[in-house]
């Protein structure tokens, strides 16, 4: 009893005591202000866009950020514009259509690169890389000459064709499913699983978090192409959001104020397929951290 008595006083202090709160050193505050900086240099062009797009024409040039007359005109002209609707559906189309497509090949090809053995597979795989170093700019010609062939310009085709698979995305799907044990592999084919249904049931589920990655990369980057869509497309109607925005804004005089409005408006479905994904991105870092 006494050994009790002696220990219960002792738990008790322990449970009701917290531990001392170490003081942040000066490297602590160093970091923590830099990233505060970062922070707002990087929130800085969202809230000036949208600043922007509550002011009236004869306010844009202030350089206030919180509009002296807010007003939500410009959003009700811009949402009455029937072509906005046209050039919302066009990004939503390509931009979801490639970013499937991306998924879709690059993971296959990535697997195969990485699971199977076969001669000339690293041959393929750097001439993949390769393509990498080649600038944009110097594949418009072909792809504009491509498209003109086969009757591809102002379509929906012309527009998706040279990103519905990308050496990055198998570049990135073959470093993740390297992670991927091969004795998942020996038993699913032990099992009788041909290679499509391992790579389907087996290999992809292990490499959400890659595929999340993929997904918000390509989506991003075909919602906000601007060069190929303005080469490939001739009517207005098969205009891109960016691409119809800047069109939008020469025949409003560059209207500033109509381009932040469509801008922040095109911001949504970005902001949304980054909360879908967000999740398995933070979980592959965290088991990433858990096997080191």
């Amino acid at each position: 009893m006494a050994v009790v008595e002696e220990i219960r006083p002792t738990s008790e202090a322990l449970l009701g005591t917290k531990p001392p709160r170490k003081p942040a050193n000066m490297g602590q505050i160093i970091r923590w202000l830099l990233l505060f900086i970062g922070g707002i240099v990087m929130v800085m062009p969202i809230a000036y866009m949208i600043s922007t797009s509550l002011k009236w024409p004869h306010e844009v040039y202030n350089v206030n950020l919180i509009p002296e007359e807010p007003t939500i005109e410009n959003y009700t002209y811009v949402l009455e514009d029937g072509r906005f609707y046209a050039w919302f559906l066009n990004s939503i189309v390509i931009a979801t259509v490639t970013t499937i497509c991306n998924i879709l090949f690059d993971s296959l090809v990535g697997y195969t690169l990485c699971k199977f053995r076969f001669p000339g597979r690293y041959i393929i795989f750097i001439a993949i890389l390769s393509t990498l170093m080649i600038p944009t700019e110097m594949l418009v010609i072909p792809w504009y000459l491509m498209s003109q062939q086969f009757g591809w310009l102002d379509t929906y085709w012309g527009i998706m064709f040279p990103g519905l698979m990308t050496a990055f995305g198998t570049f990135l799907m073959k470093q993740f499913f390297e992670t991927v044990p091969d004795d998942f592999i020996e038993a699913a084919r032990i099992d009788g699983l041909n290679e499509l249904q391992i790579w389907w049931t087996v290999a992809m589920p292990l490499v959400k978090p890659a595929l999340a990655a993929l997904a918000i990369f390509v989506f991003l980057g075909n919602w906000t192409a601007f060069i190929w869509p303005l080469i490939v497309t001739n009517s207005v109607e098969m205009y891109t959001l960016p691409v119809g925005l800047s069109s939008f804004g020469d025949e409003a005089d560059v209207a500033w104020e109509l381009i932040m409005t469509g801008a922040a408006i095109s911001t949504i479905p970005t902001l949304v397929v980054f909360l879908i994904f967000q999740r398995f991105i933070i979980r592959g870092v965290v088991m990433a951290g858990l096997k080191g």
